[in-house]
């Protein structure tokens, strides 16, 4: 996800994404812990959105 696609989302939006992607990403560690990933580069990815969505949170309760 880019950064432009998560600053056109609503705060409520974001804290719903940041729940599910937090989930697939635990879900991708275990999954790849028991059987290798096909592509385990994912799991960066997937850190990372996590990242930026929790940055985008944190920029907007900082403003309020």
């Amino acid at each position: 996800m880019k950064n432009s696609e998560i600053i056109e989302l609503t705060t409520a939006e974001i804290i719903e994404k940041i729940g599910i992607a937090s989930e697939e990403l635990i879900r991708m560690k275990l999954n790849h812990a028991v059987n290798p990933l096909e592509n385990p580069m994912k799991i960066r990815f997937a850190r990372k959105d996590v990242a930026r969505l929790n940055t985008e949170l944190r920029k907007r309760q900082l403003e309020k």
